[in-house]
């Protein structure tokens, strides 16, 4: 390799494995630390624009390697950015480890192969703070890697959506003065003329407070921040990019807003659903909209999805909110009995029919019938029931006199009723009846915005009514929960967090915590499999004492640091002085065993100590 440096004939180069030299100063220009053939040396990056790699005599910085093009790459400087471009060479670039096409952004510590060269990016600390802006494009497959990277290695990722509330025309500037006080790691994009976005690679909670009002004082008095992370809020690129948003979105003028204040609780009757996701906040206006009418409205959705909810809310909307709401299941009521638990019967109607029944129809007058799973009545029941919506009027079993009925009917399926009634499992002229207006219920699986939300709301919900202390998701289990796909949708996640709930004594909740479905210990039976054995067969005794090596880790570790906490009365650089544990370490471990302030004052309590809740730094 021969660089050609002639353009810094001046500054201080430091040649490594080829003789001694002076070291680089601080602050001097960009560099590469190119490894060739067991060799590597230093190239100062000239400022001009095109800078030239390849094996010929006239590129800027030569490499003698016969994997290396006469021409191999060319770097380019935009504003303060560095650029690399293939210029279509055999064996290509590649930055990371990645092959590139077009061209790619450098930063600083990223390895450039030209070839069998690698070149090591270094920049300066007077340009080294934070990497070039970045377009929409670019920034979502930064972000795609560091979520990766995050889920990997169970580090935090925090996205932020700054929106100015101005059009700004030098939203370069802008970013720069906020650009200081960020890590070099972190990222930040360009999405509009007053809109930007930034992704910043481990940052803890204490960190982050402490960065938005430094942020908040560099930006417009209007200016919104809204913030989310990963895996705590969610687990894919567009969802983080959203919840950002949305925070942004709902944040006060001058201020910043978490994901975590998003959620929309919504209290229909004795119900309160919380919802997130545009498409259910959509679905429930247009719920409020139909609840003002009296058609008959049809629900479609998986079995779990939360149809009886939709159809509690219609009634609640309704003018017979005042009334009775009846929700019957279809598909429990056997055939022989579903006229008469419809309709109701007459004395001596039937064998064993002793007295007279109103039936269920009936007995919901002026109020709304919610009658789940329809496509399983038979269709002579489903003759009987078009009759009823139509003409508003019923026959008992065994009676020949009408009865006048008020009901509203809202009907839910599971199935395509549609092609049921093409295929003549259905009755044509009830689906059109029912399907006045229909409603789709998204399943859990497509809602990933509200199951974080959910699973927390149940979590906790079950441990209130136990009489139990609050208890916490790690990020890895989020992060299982998020990729698992829900067959029974939300009845399903709240029936496996009750289980959490009830088996795990103590936090936080660990990924050997769940069943094998959802990623758990897969060579010995889950948690929920070992309560069902252990009631059928004695414990093998010498087994039990066996578990996980690192879950028992864990909890010591989890324990050291919550006592260190209780004697530094909540102060976390103290506690982590007296474990002799660096400070961001400490941060980190405090967030992923559930540590917060509120816990830790919980726990006090629990043990009768009121030391930490001295007035004093806070978690």
């Amino acid at each position: 390799m021969k660089p050609n440096s002639s353009a810094h004939e001046d500054s201080t180069i430091s040649v490594l494995g080829r003789g001694a030299g002076p070291a680089l100063r601080r602050g001097d220009a960009p560099y590469f630390l190119v490894i060739e053939q067991g060799s590597s040396s230093i190239f100062l990056i000239p400022s001009k624009p095109e800078v030239i790699i390849g094996r010929g005599l006239d590129a800027d910085l030569q490499c003698q390697h016969a994997s290396v093009s006469r021409k191999h790459a060319r770097l380019t400087w935009q504003e303060d950015a560095l650029y690399v471009h293939d210029l279509g060479s055999h064996n290509g670039v590649l930055v990371n480890g990645t092959r590139i096409s077009g061209s790619q952004p450098l930063y600083s510590r990223d390895v450039v192969s030209v070839g069998e060269v690698l070149l090591v990016l270094h920049r300066g600390a007077a340009s080294s703070q934070v990497g070039p802006l970045l377009d929409r494009v670019s920034v979502r497959q930064q972000l795609f890697d560091e979520v990766e990277r995050a889920l990997r290695y169970q580090h935090s990722l925090v996205v932020m959506h700054i929106a100015l509330g101005i059009t700004s025309s030098d939203l370069i500037m802008l970013a720069a003065a906020f650009a200081q006080h960020l890590r070099p790691l972190a990222r930040i994009a360009l999405l509009s003329e007053s809109e930007l976005v930034v992704v910043l690679p481990d940052y803890e909670d204490e960190e982050l407070l402490d960065l938005l009002p430094r942020l908040l004082r560099e930006l417009p008095p209007q200016a919104r921040i809204g913030h989310c992370a990963c895996p705590d809020d969610g687990c894919d690129t567009d969802i983080l990019f959203l919840l950002a948003r949305q925070a942004a979105a709902a944040a006060a003028p001058g201020s910043a807003n978490s994901a975590a204040n998003i959620p929309v609780h919504k209290k229909i009757g004795p119900h309160e659903i919380l919802i997130s996701e545009p498409a259910m906040l959509r679905t429930y206006d247009l719920i409020a909209r139909l609840g003002s009418g009296s058609i008959s409205v049809l629900i479609r959705g998986e079995t779990g999805s939360g149809k009886e909810l939709a159809a509690a809310a219609l009634h609640h909307h309704s003018s017979r909110s005042t009334r009775r709401f009846l929700a019957i299941n279809c598909a429990a009521l056997p055939d022989a009995l579903a006229e008469s638990e419809l309709f109701g019967h007459e004395r001596g109607a039937f064998s064993g029919a002793v007295a007279t029944k109103i039936g269920l129809l009936e007995s919901a007058q002026g109020g709304t019938v919610f009658l789940d799973e329809i496509g399983d009545l038979s269709l002579s029941i489903q003759a009987k029931l078009l009759r009823a919506l139509e003409t508003q009027r019923i026959i008992r079993v065994g009676s020949v006199e009408e009865r006048h009925i008020d009901v509203r009917l809202v009907a839910a399926t599971h199935r395509d009723l549609e092609a049921d009634a093409r295929a003549g499992r259905f009755r044509q002229d009830l689906f059109f009846r029912l399907a006045a207006a229909v409603i789709s219920i998204p399943p859990l699986r497509h809602r990933p915005l509200e199951l974080p939300l959910l699973a927390r709301a149940f979590l906790q919900a079950s441990r209130r009514r136990l009489g139990l202390s609050p208890i916490t998701l790690t990020g890895s289990v989020m992060a299982r929960l998020l990729s698992y796909p829900w067959p029974g949708n939300v009845r399903e996640l709240k029936n496996d967090m009750e289980f959490l709930a009830t088996t795990v004594t103590e936090g936080p909740i660990e990924t050997w915590h769940l069943p094998a479905k959802l990623g758990g210990p897969s060579s010995v039976a889950s948690p929920r499999e070992q309560v069902s054995a252990s009631a059928q067969s004695p414990p093998d005794e010498a087994a039990m004492q066996f578990r996980p090596l690192e879950a028992e880790l864990r909890e010591l570790e989890r324990k050291r640091i919550l006592e260190a906490l209780k004697v530094a009365e909540g102060s976390q650089t103290r506690a982590a002085e007296l474990l002799g544990m660096p400070r961001r370490t400490f941060f980190a471990k405090t967030k992923h065993y559930g540590l917060t302030p509120r816990f830790v004052l919980a726990s006090a309590d629990a043990n009768g100590d009121t030391q930490s809740r001295r007035s004093g730094p806070s978690l």
